[in-house]
């Protein structure tokens, strides 16, 4: 059974750590910095065996020439030859195997165009989605269109609601912030909100969040619901669910 741990970086990154019982071997996922990665592999005692790259920003590879360069990981990540460094590149459709455990991978433009996710299977299942899917939110189009990004999301919906989201950044209150603006009579997001809250208060991380929660709270996957069409209207949208998805995150880029 894998084990999945935060390393903080940087203002608002996470670092997951993943960790098989019993052995002495571990995995990380978009190491932006190496340096905290580095610390908490001496304190554990225990062996770099492979990297997870989701996609090219530095924030998410920064650390992984010096990794490399100190324990020879094994590194998976998108079709991208800016990245250095990749022993196997990935594509949809794609499996590895890490640690024991078999990770599906998904193509997600959007964010990024080399963007990718991994993916467990199991009970539950884990899911990393870089900066595709956050809590409460979705990625800044840095390269994708909002097409892209809403066909990306879209991919995550066959999944299990009890599948844990491993996103890459603390974002979730503003992203809340903007949910409430979004659809503002949602009961089940306030009592999100207010548990975020206290966890962010206790300096915890409000991740993971689980895919049946964001189904139920984050608006990027709530085009179908009537009030927040409404509320889209305000914001000049009448259209169909690409015009819906363009107009919902021009919105959050201003908010």
């Amino acid at each position: 059974m894998l084990t999945v741990i935060p390393i903080p970086a940087f203002q608002d990154n996470y670092i997951w750590v993943l960790r098989q019982e019993a052995t002495t071997g571990v995995a990380v996922v978009d190491p932006g910095d190496a340096q905290p990665v580095i610390e908490w592999l001496e304190q554990e005692n225990v062996t770099l065996e492979a990297i997870l790259i989701t996609h090219h920003h530095q924030d998410h590879t920064g650390g992984v020439a010096e990794l490399i360069e100190r324990y020879a990981p094994t590194v998976y990540g998108p079709d991208n030859p800016t990245i250095e460094g990749i022993d196997y590149v990935l594509r949809q459709g794609d499996e590895c195997e890490v640690l024991g455990q078999r990770f599906e991978v998904y193509t997600v433009p959007g964010h990024t165009l080399d963007h990718i996710a991994f993916h467990t299977p199991g009970t539950p299942g884990l899911l990393f989605p870089g900066d595709t899917l956050f809590s409460g939110g979705c990625g800044r189009l840095f390269e994708g269109t909002p097409e892209q990004m809403r066909t990306s999301l879209a991919k995550f919906s066959a999944l299990a609601d009890d599948t844990q989201v491993f996103a890459a950044h603390e974002y979730t209150l503003s992203n809340l912030a903007f949910a409430a603006a979004a659809e503002p009579n949602n009961a089940q997001r306030d009592d999100y909100r207010r548990a975020c809250e206290v966890a962010r208060d206790a300096d915890r991380p409000t991740l993971p969040t689980t895919l049946g929660r964001e189904r139920s709270i984050n608006p990027f996957l709530r085009l179908d619901e009537p009030e927040l069409r409404r509320t889209l209207a305000t914001q000049g949208e009448s259209g169909d669910d690409a015009a819906a998805f363009a107009t919902l995150r021009a919105w959050k880029d201003r908010f």
